[in-house]
């Protein structure tokens, strides 16, 4: 039976990327920082009767991952990671405090890279397995308001690529899914990291950020889908680097594609609502 790892598993997508891959006939390793939040999962694993095991795995942890991955070695080599943890955050640079730009940085990319390292020796030498990032739609385009968020997930999509390219010989596949708005708890886990403040000069952009996901949460799109796209993108003959998931992060990739980089910067000008949302409809096709 083949081993997959997934992390960041309380909750949203490394949950339901979890049942997806038990589902499909994986033994499970579920790693999660606070084991407190295993509830869920457990419910889930235990409805379905899932072979999901769940291990304490805090990504920003050397000795925490050492000790996770020693654990699950005893199953066997690990044939698929699927980096998943990571959390948000909303705020102009210049109202983002450095400390939080680390700690996006230590668990989105850092976090992706400890883990990876864990298993890559392993992976080579067996000449197999897959390794899954979760980046987002903010991996390949980059938002205003989100710089640090952004800017961790372009780091993971670049280290993607390249890795990709390093290994391909050794018979590894590297992944990047880049989801758009996703119904999952990442908002709330973002907002003790999100700064709306009324008097400020960056008060439009920040108006204009929560609109667009407000308008991705209208989507509904479900954690599922993303699992779903997980298991193709590590399953399918026909490999892929990159794979978006969602309406809105298709019309976003497309649009940003379409226009100069220019065009994409002007739009942080002085604009009406009315101007602004016209031309992210006209761009992007999307209702703000």
């Amino acid at each position: 039976m083949s081993v997959a790892v997934v992390t960041g598993t309380s909750s949203g997508i490394g949950l339901k990327t979890c049942v997806r891959l038990a589902k499909q006939g994986y033994q499970v390793f579920a790693g999660m920082r606070n084991l407190e939040k295993a509830g869920p999962l457990r419910v889930e694993a235990a409805e379905h009767n899932l072979d999901i095991e769940i291990v304490e795995l805090d990504v920003n942890d050397d000795d925490s991952v050492a000790r996770a991955f020693t654990k699950i070695r005893e199953s066997g080599a690990v044939d698929v990671l699927v980096n998943n943890a990571g959390f948000g955050a909303g705020s102009p640079l210049e109202l983002t405090p450095i400390e939080e730009h680390q700690a996006i940085f230590n668990t989105n990319y850092f976090g992706a890279i400890r883990c990876i390292n864990t298993v890559l020796g392993e992976m080579r030498n067996n000449k197999l397995g897959t390794i899954v990032n979760i980046t987002s739609i903010e991996g390949v385009m980059a938002f205003p308001n989100q710089i640090a968020y952004s800017a961790s997930k372009w780091a993971l999509e670049c280290a993607g690529e390249a890795l990709a390219h390093e290994v391909y010989r050794f018979g590894i596949r590297v992944v990047n899914i880049e989801p758009g708005v996703i119904m999952t708890n990442i908002f709330d886990n973002a907002k003790p990291f999100t700064r709306y403040e009324k008097t400020s000069p960056y008060q439009p952009l920040m108006r204009r950020n929560g609109k667009f996901f407000a308008a991705g949460m209208l989507a509904n799109t479900q954690p599922e889908r993303v699992a779903e796209t997980i298991i193709e993108a590590i399953e399918t003959p026909n490999y892929k680097l990159r794979w978006l998931v969602g309406d809105d992060a298709e019309s976003l990739d497309a649009g940003r594609r379409a226009m100069s980089d220019e065009q994409w910067i002007a739009m942080g000008d002085e604009l009406s609502d009315e101007d602004y949302n016209a031309r992210f409809k006209e761009h992007f096709g999307i209702t703000l």
